[in-house]
């Protein structure tokens, strides 16, 4: 099991680790915001100092106060997310489905979209050297290259990112702390009056808040990452990284202020405050600012993914680690997803600035189903007075639904990308309440009743031996009940005999590394039930735990296993496992309406699409024989058949 303690111990390489891991997406953020509240708009002291301070207590309010202090008491055994924080609450709400679905869909759709406009942000300031440059195929290649060397894991690289993050925070706050210097006024804005002169004197300030937003996108993205840095160092390192952005938004707009004129006419902020001298050398430190955040955003979806199978939100597909580093993994079609997911907002959007909206819709949501999530954790697990939760939801609920509000009111002429989330969404809700269709006919038995049965099969000459240990993968929790179906499978038209009959099976837990197991003799060395203890983080290798369960047995000489014949011969040293896997179809009988028809046609369709369950749960295929029974659910009504006469020749 995972060490809390170890994540959260803080030495001078956890620190640079954290800066490395966490603050990508919210680290590049200087590169858009200020640009996006500015636009095209007249240049005045109200628009300026309004939108500083309006970020300033974003980051304050939103960033610091909710996601730092508050979020990230919701952790689960050290780690954090939407899924960890559902695995919490989900015992005391059974609409908190919905909510996790939709904060886990735009989380995956922010792994979409901050790729592509990080990296076309920063390139885009290539075009201040070389104008006119033609940025979209160069960010395609960025994203393309990235995207192809997730396969080998980032271990070899990886060791750079806290560094390259330094040096980029570095940067920011050279770069903000001259204009300041310079301009020494702009620090008036840091006061809160600017912020509600601009939300309201300002003609459209209200719809502002869409642009300011873009300031705490990865605050999100932060809490899912506590796992890899433990929240102390995520709170220090938080002080340096806030002071850093800070710095360098008030710099921006000490420039605007002095420099910008009457409009920014199309220029960047973020890239006029550099010096002619150091731009190329700026607009590189960006890009690799950029891919450092897409990569972490990407390693997140990675995570995300695996943790929806794990919790059954999401089908079985394969899961890889390509390096020993533990937690790094990778999953192919998920993988492939994100690259054509980023390809395609590259090319539909064309620059950062028409992603903005997109961004900031699907980051708000993710916000917003943590803040229902987090209503639950304070009452229920925190005990909090409900007067505080109350105040909770108002002050940040009301914060959230402006700034989603104006994002949506943004998002009218570029909608095409919400079909993308719509699609992540019916995937996971397909898949969970299918699942629980499905659940609902699984009929078990107590074994017991059948032991002396099985004892008599296994002691059948007659009967053709089917394997030495012969293990059926069960659903039931209980130590004392089986399904139905695999008592079929025993003794229906040809029985199975074997000398040992294990039922195997896999509770995935609450906590994310949890690895243990318990064995139930029920029958003396003849019918034996074994748990395995999984949590939600660990990759399943079912064959590989079984084996060595079996090998801890015989070596301690429990269940007197270790006098017994394992099957191998003097031809072939190998034990004689046999894994039985009963897999449902659909019925034809089936007559569905018209929610269930989805739902289970939807769910087998997936399945099909996903990994099948020898692969899924870790098991070879040379030891492993599918069955398939039918899933009746709804069955047709009673046909009338009609006999014609007919002339006997």
């Amino acid at each position: 099991m995972k060490s809390i303690k170890s994540s959260d111990r803080i030495t001078i390489a956890s620190l640079l680790v954290a800066l490395g891991i966490i603050y990508g997406d919210i680290g590049t953020s200087p590169l858009y915001v200020l640009k996006a509240i500015v636009g095209d708009k007249p240049i005045d002291v109200m628009l300026i100092y309004g939108g500083v301070s309006c970020i300033f207590w974003t980051l304050i309010l939103q960033t610091t106060v909710k996601y730092i202090i508050i979020t990230l008491m919701a952790d689960n055994q050290g780690e954090g997310g939407v899924f960890s924080l559902y695995a919490l609450v989900k015992r005391y709400g059974k609409g908190l489905v919905i909510p996790t679905i939709l904060g886990a869909t735009t989380l995956l759709a922010d792994g979409i979209i901050t790729p592509p406009i990080s990296v076309a942000s920063a390139v885009e300031g290539l075009e201040l050297v070389v104008p006119h440059l033609p940025t979209v195929p160069i960010v395609i290649v960025i994203l393309s290259l990235l995207f192809f060397f997730q396969r080998f894991g980032t271990q070899r690289v990886g060791f750079v990112f806290g560094p390259m993050m330094l040096i980029w925070f570095t940067m920011l706050f050279t770069l903000g702390i001259i204009q300041v210097i310079h301009y020494p006024e702009i620090l008036k804005s840091l006061n809160p009056r600017y912020a509600y002169e601009l939300l309201v004197k300002y003609p459209q300030g209200f719809w502002l808040l869409g642009a300011v937003f873009l300031a705490t996108t990865g605050a999100e993205a932060l809490y899912s990452d506590l796992g890899h840095c433990g929240r102390k160092n995520i709170r220090i390192t938080w002080g340096l990284v806030k002071v850093c952005l800070v710095i360098n938004y008030l710099g921006q707009a000490a420039w605007i202020m002095t420099e910008g004129g009457n409009e920014l006419n199309g220029r960047n902020p973020f890239y006029e405050i550099m010096p002619e001298w150091f731009l190329i050398a700026g607009v590189i430190i960006a890009t690799a600012a950029a891919i450092i955040a897409s990569q972490a955003l990407i390693s997140g979806s990675y995570t995300l993914i695996s943790e929806a199978i794990s919790l059954n939100f999401w089908p079985r597909v394969a899961v890889r680690q390509p390096t020993e580093l533990k937690g790094q993994i990778y999953i192919p079609s998920v993988n492939t997803i994100l690259w054509i997911g980023c390809v395609m907002m590259i090319l539909y959007f064309q620059n950062s600035t028409h992603m903005e909206a997109a961004y900031g819709f699907s980051i708000t949501v993710a916000m917003l189903m943590t803040t229902v999530l987090l209503c639950y954790f304070m009452l229920f697990i925190k005990k909090w007075h409900w007067g505080w939760v109350v105040l909770f939801v108002i002050v940040f609920g009301s914060i959230e639904m402006s700034f989603f509000i104006t994002n949506v009111a943004k998002i009218k002429e570029r909608w095409m990308f919400l079909f993308f989330e719509l699609l992540i969404f019916m995937v996971m809700y397909v898949w969970y309440y299918a699942r629980k269709i499905n659940n609902q006919f699984v009929k078990f038995v107590e074994l017991g009743k059948y032991t002396s049965l099985i004892k008599e099969l296994s002691e059948d000459d007659e009967i053709p031996k089917f394997a030495t240990h012969l293990i059926y993968m069960t659903k039931a929790n209980s130590r004392q009940q089986i399904e139905e179906k695999i008592i079929k499978s025993i003794f229906s038209k040809k029985p199975k005999r074997a000398d040992v009959y294990w039922f195997l099976h896999i509770n995935y837990t609450e906590e994310p590394y949890t690895l243990t197991y318990d064995v139930t003799e029920l029958l003396d060395d003849k019918v034996i039930k074994v748990n395995i203890h999984m949590g939600f983080r660990v990759q399943p290798r079912t064959e590989l735990f079984f084996k060595k369960i079996v090998q801890e047995l015989v070596a301690q000489k429990e269940l007197n296993l270790h006098i017994r014949p394992d099957g191998s011969t003097k031809y072939n040293p190998e034990p004689d496992f046999k894994f039985i896997i009963i897999e449902k179809f659909l019925s034809v009988e089936n007559e569905f309406a018209l929610r269930e028809g989805i739902l289970l046609n939807g769910y087998f369709f997936l399945k099909r699409l996903g990994q099948n369950d020898e692969q899924a749960f870790g098991l070879e295929k040379s030891d492993v024989i599918v069955e398939q029974v039918p899933l009746v659910y709804n069955p047709a009504h009673s046909v009338e058949l009609t006999k014609t006469s007919h002339e006997v020749l």
